[in-house]
């Protein structure tokens, strides 16, 4: 059983962590990977705005960093938004690692938590 609740609190932890001098957009996410382990990250932001990095990217990669290759949920918080949902390129990545049953994917809106699949966030995602 996947506890939301603890996954969207460590999101929110991490969101307070975010590095956004120019948009202001804080974005946290925790990552439940295959193993049990919890991974988190937030978005940073660069003068060079592409090289910025998303909050949902950031916990991936720490994840793989750390060994993992499934993830089986990934929370995502902003306290500028309700709702926050990936952006197209996090979309692809979570895809990407994705676990044999699927990724849930846990946002939140006026407390209450809104549960996706990935699939229904990317329909028709590709691997190669």
């Amino acid at each position: 059983m996947i506890d939301y609740e603890i996954l969207l609190k460590k999101a929110k932890e991490a969101a307070e962590n975010a590095y956004t001098p120019y948009s202001k957009f804080k974005v946290g996410a925790c990552v439940l990977g295959a193993n049990g382990n919890m991974y988190t990250g937030c978005n940073f932001e660069n003068a060079s705005y592409g090289l910025s990095i998303c909050a949902e990217r950031n916990a991936i990669g720490t994840a793989v960093a750390s060994g993992e290759r499934r993830i089986i949920a990934i929370a995502i918080y902003s306290p500028n938004m309700g709702n926050c949902t990936p952006c197209g390129a996090c979309r692809q990545v979570i895809y990407e690692f994705r676990s044999d049953n699927g990724t849930i994917v846990i946002t939140e809106e006026n407390g209450n938590i809104i549960v996706h699949t990935i699939e229904e966030l990317l329909p028709e995602g590709f691997i190669l």
